[in-house]
Order: structure tokens, then C-alpha cells, then sequence
């Protein structure tokens, strides 16, 4: 159980802080569709994958004092930001995460430095991936209609997926090791 807290705590940490409790969930997200090691369970909502589980781990995590959450207030909306305490910084000490992926931190940079709105769509398409592109699009195109992805919107998630799963895409052998 801790270790699975552990390894959020880590990706918050390898971002340096997260802007958005959508966000949040869209980059665990897709870091599980590239194979890293995070067991939470995500289903379909509203604004794609997500996860009650780690909204829960989340909170957890907020309550022990190992992650800060900091509502903001912009334009008419609260958006959250979380990021590591020094407890949390701590608790890390005890997993070895680092070592075993290498390539978590500069994935999870490259994602923190994504919108909501386009590791959303990322997100969407990583979900729907076993169908083809052309079904993938009409889903897009009808589920998500009020944010009104463009064709080239969804060809550059498509091609930024392509990219995330060259550079980063975690080994067996990085996923055997965290489950230890």
C-alpha cells in the first residue's frame, strides 16, 4: 500500500509541482499506458480517464502531510496545485524509485510542461488506442465536442504518444524491480 502512495509522491516530486487535479490524473494516466508501474484503476469520465483511487491517494497523501494542495483561485474556477513537503521528501527516502526509473522525471517534466487540455486529449486517444485512428477521432469528436479538438489537435496528441513511447516507455525489468 505505501509504496503504491510512494510512487505518486515520486512523480509529484520529479514534476516539481502539479497545476490541476485534472493534470494530476492525465499524467499518471498516460505514465501507466507507458508502462510504469502505478496499479490505480481508471475508467472513462467526463473529461477522460480517471481515477478514484487516486483521488483517494491523493487526499491520503494531503492528509499524512506528505503532499501540499493549494487551491488557486482563477478566473471563475479553483484550481489546485500540489506539491511536495519536506515529510513527503522523507517518506521517499524509504523507495529506492530513482533508481529504478530513470526515465519517470524527464517523462513526467515533459507532460508537466502540456496543458490540461491537450494531456486530456492525450489521455482520450492513449485510452481508446486499440481502436483505429479514424474511430478514435469520431469518439473525440463526440464525447469531447465542447472543447472542440481539431483534426491537427488530435494528430499532434497522436504524435506526441509516438514520441512519449520512444523516449520513455518503461522496461519489464524497471517494472519488476518496483514491484519488489
Amino acid at each position: 500500500m505505501l509504496l503504491e502512495h510512494a510512487k505518486i509522491l515520486f512523480a509529484v516530486r520529479a514534476s516539481g509541482e502539479i497545476a490541476g487535479r485534472k493534470k494530476f490524473q492525465k499524467m499518471i494516466y498516460i505514465a501507466k499506458k507507458l508502462n510504469f508501474p502505478f496499479q490505480e484503476k481508471f475508467d472513462f469520465h467526463f473529461f477522460g480517464p480517471y481515477s478514484e483511487e487516486l483521488s483517494l491517494r491523493i487526499e491520503e497523501l494531503v492528509n499524512m502531510g506528505f503532499l501540499v494542495e493549494r487551491a488557486e483561485k482563477i478566473g471563475g474556477y479553483v484550481q489546485y496545485r500540489y506539491s511536495i513537503t519536506g515529510s513527503g521528501e522523507e517518506f521517499l527516502k524509504m523507495f529506492p524509485l530513482e533508481e529504478d526509473f530513470p526515465f519517470l522525471k524527464p517523462c513526467f517534466l515533459d507532460m508537466n510542461e502540456k496543458s490540461g487540455r491537450f494531456l486530456e486529449l492525450v489521455s482520450t486517444v492513449l485510452y481508446f488506442e486499440s481502436l483505429p485512428k479514424f474511430a478514435v477521432t469520431e469518439k473525440i469528436h463526440s464525447l469531447k465536442s465542447k472543447q472542440g479538438y481539431t483534426e491537427e489537435e488530435i494528430d499532434q496528441a497522436y504524435e506526441y504518444i509516438a514520441r512519449l513511447k520512444e523516449l520513455y516507455k518503461a522496461d519489464d525489468d524497471s517494472r519488476e524491480k518496483i514491484r519488489m
